[in-house]
């Protein structure tokens, strides 16, 4: 019997792509900057998982998310013209990550399926990031579950037997979402049951991740739907 559900955050519950240009665009009009704004951001996700890697392989100490997108920016910067950003200016534009958006169907989808179900993100995300990011976009969880807790970035397995451990399920009733095959299919080999929701999150662009692989337990257009689904699989 499936007894919680656990959350891919970034493309899955907050549109990282759409959330950072908009704010790069604001801050740029404040600051009198102009760059590629949304070319920065699609970089800057990029980064994302070359620099988990450093940390997985030991080539760095660990560093949680928010360290190594300071570490990312600053690296990017020269390339966008944004070398002379002062250190505020910087520290800003790291938490531009914490201030992202959900997608419209989260908050009353995770609603709904918490209604039967324990809710809480199982990401790459440090702890503080993901209050922030729940906070603001009003979405209630039971748990916060992150990789700053295992000291393991996701897809290392010490990531989904941590939820596991952690919420007392059994394998099977503990289910991952998230709009990432390669995600689930991870979560799958470490016994979790997996839902699948599409998600545009690099745009009009986005050339993988466009519907889910064979062999994933649900899929669903959004929360709304995949808790149409569970509800008629109960």
């Amino acid at each position: 019997m499936l007894r919680a559900l656990v959350f891919d955050v970034f493309g899955t519950l907050f549109d990282w792509r759409g959330s950072l240009i908009r704010l790069f665009e604001r801050f740029g009009r404040e600051r009198g900057v102009e760059a590629d704004w949304p070319a920065l951001a699609e970089s800057w996700r990029e980064a994302y998982g070359p620099s988990m890697e450093r940390v997985r392989r030991g080539e760095v100490p660990w560093m949680n998310l928010d360290a190594l997108h300071r570490t990312s920016f600053d690296e990017l910067a020269p390339r966008y013209g944004l070398e002379a950003l002062d250190e505020d200016d910087r520290k800003r534009c790291v938490r531009f990550w914490h201030e992202l958006e959900a997608w419209p169907d989260v908050r009353p989808g995770m609603a709904r399926l918490r209604e039967r179900f324990v809710v809480g993100p199982l990401s790459n995300g440090n702890v503080a990031l993901l209050i922030d990011l729940a906070r603001r976009a009003r979405v209630e969880f039971d748990v916060i579950l992150s990789a700053e807790i295992f000291r393991h970035y996701k897809p290392d397995a010490e990531t989904y037997r941590g939820a596991i451990e952690l919420l007392g399920v059994a394998p099977g009733e503990l289910m991952l979402v998230a709009a990432h095959n390669g995600d689930l299919h991870n979560a799958a080999e470490c016994g979790l049951q997996t839902a699948f929701v599409a998600r545009a999150e690099w745009g009009s662009g986005q050339t993988s991740d466009l519907a889910a692989d064979a062999g994933i337990d649900v899929v669903a257009s959004d929360l709304l739907d995949l808790a149409a689904k569970l509800e008629l699989e109960g």
